[in-house]
């Protein structure tokens, strides 16, 4: 049985949280008249991104107002919903980190699936975030298992093939990704569907936010490393089906992950790190 997916590649409307909000309900809205039964959002995209000391100020607990308000959307048009915002942590060392965080709403309301970006983008992230402490967060969709990362995490392919060889089925990835990084969509995620036998749907910003400015080209690319759905620049919801069938008969041409001689794959760290020991 087929997946029908939406990816909403929309504008910032950084400077004010309400606009994001109304943005995504209607991009729900428009969703399940498509028949979609998920809607996938950018990072950040309740909150913006590009919002210096802001992050902190829209900083909410996972369970806060922004997730009621994504809940009632989700349970309004009977879509699960994957949103990115700022999370207020807690901390056993004094003070509270933020993360930039994703969650998975169902389309009862209901958390499945919370996860904090790991890898962090220059000071843009650094400055702001903390590094979240779990690579592998999954849960069940429409007979795939699913992972998360977010932007920066897909470039780095021990990432991407941690989730294959956790069962990762199609890896859902909400992101920021601004010029003049174009190939990051164009070359490196179909690169990694590829290599790592599984679906990515890459879901990016448009417009211009702060210094930034996006380069949008939202994608949903399958196993064999085939666009099932690529936006331009602008304001855009893609609607595509997602076939759990393909990736089987991606995974009986390509053999990568069958292949690997992991006995021969040093484990532990590198050399480079080794001598820094020293």
């Amino acid at each position: 049985m087929t997946v029908i997916v939406s990816l909403f590649q929309g504008p910032e409307f950084s400077a004010d949280v309400e606009a994001n909000l109304s943005a995504i309900d209607a991009a729900a809205r428009s969703a399940a008249e498509a028949g979609a039964s998920m809607l996938v959002t950018p990072e950040m995209s309740v909150s913006g991104y590009d919002i210096g000391d802001l992050v902190r100020e829209r900083a909410e607990t996972f369970d806060g107002s922004i997730f009621e308000r994504i809940a009632s959307i989700a349970r309004t048009h009977g879509v699960a919903i994957v949103y990115g915002y700022p999370e207020l942590g807690h901390s056993n060392h004094g003070g509270e980190p933020v993360f930039n965080a994703v969650q998975v709403v169902d389309a009862s309301g209901r958390s499945v699936a919370r996860y904090r970006k790991t890898h962090l983008f220059g000071a843009l992230d650094r400055t702001h975030f903390t590094p979240g402490p779990d690579l592998l967060v999954q849960f069940d969709f429409g007979g795939l298992r699913c992972g998360v990362l977010t932007c920066y995490d897909v470039e780095f392919p021990e990432a991407v093939r941690a989730h294959a060889d956790a069962g990762t089925e199609w890896l859902i990835v909400p992101t920021g990704l601004m010029t003049p990084f174009e190939i990051i969509a164009t070359h490196v995620v179909p690169t990694r569907a590829y290599e790592s036998q599984l679906f990515i749907t890459y879901v990016n910003r448009c417009g211009t936010e702060a210094s930034l400015r996006y380069c949008g080209l939202t994608c949903a690319v399958g196993p064999a490393g085939n666009d099932l759905a690529r936006a331009g620049e602008h304001e855009e919801l893609l609607t595509f089906e997602l076939d759990p069938a393909e990736l089987a008969r991606s995974r009986a041409v390509n053999t990568h992950l069958a292949d690997r001689r992991t006995d021969l794959y040093p484990t532990g760290p590198s050399r480079a790190e080794q001598e820094t020991d020293r």
